[in-house]
């Protein structure tokens, strides 16, 4: 068993789907857990009061999109916690539509939630990491940001933005003990897919082009995650994990 005893962890987007089940699995890994929500108030009281037992666990409110409450984020993280040695980036939406019915308002939204997100939280983390000599950044991405997807571009463009951030921070933080790796799922059950799955032909369809013959839980996308965050990933910087039941390869 992974056990990461004396670490810190933030999860953005922690209240729901693979956020909540990140939180749930590193609170028994022994990390002391901090995480983010944005609309899911009731899911994270809930939350921490499942888990507060020995470890230390706290949810915070906040937009990742904006600046200014991101800043304020990190300061109440580190007031606190102390320091940050582990960070998943992990909020996103996820708003599909064919490109001629796709606003900008949709379009920027998008980008913000699940990429500027990203660059505002792990602005702000990394020199606290260069500062401890130790670092682990986890990227959320998905398999649309390899491949594209019709009627998804700007979630594809999102993703496919971040493993390329992903990427460049990999070759940039090296050096100060930071890695950055992407963990990239397929299909996924959650509360953001529950409306696409209520279609049951469309969701047996899906199914059927993965090899695996079944659509990931969150769980599944928290474990490869954790095991990233640890010691035995240690030497593996700048991945694109893709956890996906092989469905990548009948693209």
């Amino acid at each position: 068993m992974i056990n990461l005893n004396g670490k810190v962890v933030l999860i953005t987007g922690g209240s729901k789907g693979i956020g909540k089940a990140c939180v749930k699995l590193f609170y028994r890994a022994n990390a002391d857990v901090a995480f983010t929500y944005y609309s899911g108030k009731k899911e994270s009281e809930q939350l921490e009061e499942l888990l507060n037992g020995k470890g230390k666990i706290k949810a915070y409110n906040a937009n990742v999109a904006n600046e200014k409450e991101v800043e304020q984020l990190i300061e109440n993280v580190l007031e606190d916690f102390g320091k940050i040695d582990i960070l998943i980036n992990n909020a996103g939406i996820w708003e599909p539509g064919p490109i001629d019915d796709t606003s900008l308002e949709n379009w920027n939204r998008t980008i913000e939630t699940n990429l500027t997100s990203m660059f505002l939280v792990a602005k702000e983390v990394v020199p606290i990491m260069k500062k401890n000599k130790f670092g682990r950044i986890i990227n959320i991405s998905s398999t649309a940001g390899q491949r594209g997807e019709a009627n998804y571009s700007n979630y594809a463009a999102s993703k496919g933005g971040m493993i390329s951030f992903t990427k460049s921070l990999a070759a940039e933080l090296g050096e100060y003990n930071i890695t950055t790796n992407s963990v990239a799922p397929g299909w996924v059950y959650s509360e953001m897919t529950k409306t696409v799955f209520d279609d049951k032909d469309y969701e047996k369809n899906e199914i059927q082009k993965i090899p695996l013959k079944r659509i990931a839980d969150a769980e599944d996308i928290a474990g490869p995650c954790l095991f990233l965050a640890s010691d035995l990933a240690k030497h593996i910087n700048g991945e694109i994990l893709n956890v996906n039941g092989g469905s990548v390869l009948c693209s």
